[in-house]
């Protein structure tokens, strides 16, 4: 299992790199089995989408993921604060929550078209 990540997405999420303090936490939440499975229509075929919760030096987070059910790579979507207007309500349910989500599918769609995946290299 890897977990990459999206150029645009990672700009989003994390600005220009990912900060040192934040690999341990997201190392911590790529667990699919730990990971709770959100229902969701329009993901890509054999993908699922999986919340996380992880304790971070800066606070509690919530991290989405996509799984990729033929190899188990994740892809990661969302690194936000429990106070985060998404973070507090990651659910479809959340129309702001699904708005961004279709956003950085779309992203994610496009990076993979042009090659710009990069592995998080975890501690």
């Amino acid at each position: 299992m890897r977990v990459l990540l999206s150029t645009q997405i990672r700009r989003r999420e994390f600005g220009k790199s990912i900060p040192a303090e934040d690999l341990p936490v997201i190392a911590r939440s790529a667990r699919a089995a730990l990971a709770i499975p959100l229902a969701a229509k329009g993901l890509p075929a054999g993908t699922r989408l999986l919340k996380a919760y992880a304790t971070s030096p800066r606070g509690a987070k919530r991290v989405v993921y996509l799984l990729v059910l033929d190899g188990g790579d994740l892809f990661l979507l969302f690194y936000r604060g429990k106070d985060d207007p998404l973070g507090r309500n990651v659910s479809l349910s959340n129309t702001a929550f699904r708005k961004a989500l279709d956003t950085h599918l779309s992203l994610l769609e496009a990076d993979i078209a042009r090659g710009d995946i990069e592995p998080v290299i975890l501690p």
